[in-house]
């Protein structure tokens, strides 16, 4: 490594949510002339197309899970990746050690804290997460997604930088293109989107409240809907039987084409969702992954909602009868998705993988 050359780590989880973040820094940090490597647990060998042309190492991590077997269980995998990354960090020996939260970033950040590398975490949530928890006292630098994020102690926010949850390059260039209402009339076009595993209440609900629209209505949907494999052939019956238009598939490679075309988004409110959601200007029901105990996903949600961006339905409350009802309304409507949409484009946040490369620039140079 020439000594003039910053070197940077990112120590992220192996799911979209952190390795998407991670990946637009990244981008902005090799546009600035750094060298970057990821550490990284084994589901993020998943995504080798986004780390497609960075060093990964593998590191073990555990979740700490309920139960007496499970907390053992996870503290042992936990202390063997931070044995493991801080051996990696001796050899490597990076400038600053970027964090982006779960328990699989725990082991990089933790080791390089005990070497006295500067670390900074990234919190994509409207709530501190428990990794980020446990490291925050001893990182330089905390980066916020959302400004009122819960969780942090008094101490900590001395330190702590609103800069946005970073997004690929392709989805921030979304934010300078206007939003082209629905014509009276004319196509209303919905993008549906389950989360990584395509949750099954979309395919459950969503292609029946639309089947009970009108027919007049109903010709005039397009619908992108991402379906688990298992849910395909019935999700696929009821639009076909409904005379509905409809693109159905487990993957899709291009979501910000889809994107930019999309009147409406149906899906998650992870946190990475939100931000493309958010800088693309788009309006959405998001429906929250009601298994959290924290209800991360709820308070993300309710974020875009509060700005009029969004409308929240509880999974409870996701029903055939409200959502028809919402669609109804839209179709009627479109100057509601219009005014949505500028909504949710203030809630956006484009230049946040240079706001957090501009944070990582300063601790590496010994700025304030």
């Amino acid at each position: 490594m020439s000594k003039t050359q910053p070197f940077v780590i990112l120590s992220t989880g192996g799911t979209g949510g952190h390795i998407v973040p991670a990946r637009a820094l990244a981008d902005d940090l090799l546009s600035r002339g750094f060298r970057v490597e990821v550490f990284t647990d084994i589901r993020g060998a998943k995504f080798s197309s986004l780390l497609n042309n960075l060093t990964v190492h593998i590191v073990k991590s555990g979740t700490i899970r309920p139960g007496l077997i499970g907390k053992i269980n996870g503290i042992m995998q936990l202390g063997l990746g931070i044995l493991q990354a801080g051996a990696l960090l001796q050899k490597l020996k990076p400038d600053v050690v970027v964090g982006f939260g779960g328990y699989p970033s725990v082991p990089g950040v933790y080791a390089a804290q005990k070497q006295k590398i500067p670390t900074i975490l990234h919190e994509q949530n409207a709530i501190l997460g428990r990794a980020n928890v446990f490291l925050a006292d001893k990182a330089e630098r905390i980066a916020l997604s959302i400004p009122q994020t819960i969780g942090l102690e008094d101490y900590d926010k001395v330190r702590s930088v609103v800069t946005g949850n970073p997004v690929l390059s392709d989805i921030s260039s979304l934010y300078t293109k206007p939003y082209a209402p629905p014509k009276e009339d004319g196509e209303l076009r919905i993008l549906i989107v389950g989360g990584s595993l395509g949750a099954r209440v979309f395919s459950d609900i969503v292609p029946k409240a639309l089947a009970g629209l009108d027919s007049a209505y109903k010709k005039r949907l397009r619908i992108t809907q991402q379906c688990r494999a298992e849910d395909l052939d019935a999700a696929q019956t009821i639009y076909d039987d409904a005379g509905i238009h409809a693109e159905l598939g487990t993957f899709f490679d291009d979501i910000p084409g889809k994107l930019e075309q999309t009147h409406l988004f149906i899906g998650r409110s992870g946190a990475s969702t939100v931000a493309e959601i958010t800088a693309a200007g788009r309006p959405a029901i998001f429906v929250p992954y009601p298994h959290h105990k924290d209800q991360q996903q709820k308070m993300n949600a309710e974020a875009v909602a509060d700005a009029g961006g969004a409308w929240v339905m509880t999974e409870n409350g996701f029903t055939q009868e409200a959502l028809q009802a919402k669609i109804e309304s839209f179709l009627q409507n479109p100057q509601n998705l219009f005014k949505a949409a500028e909504n949710s484009r203030s809630c956006g946040r484009p230049d946040a993988a240079r706001k957090l490369g501009n944070l990582v620039t300063a601790l590496v140079s010994g700025w304030n």
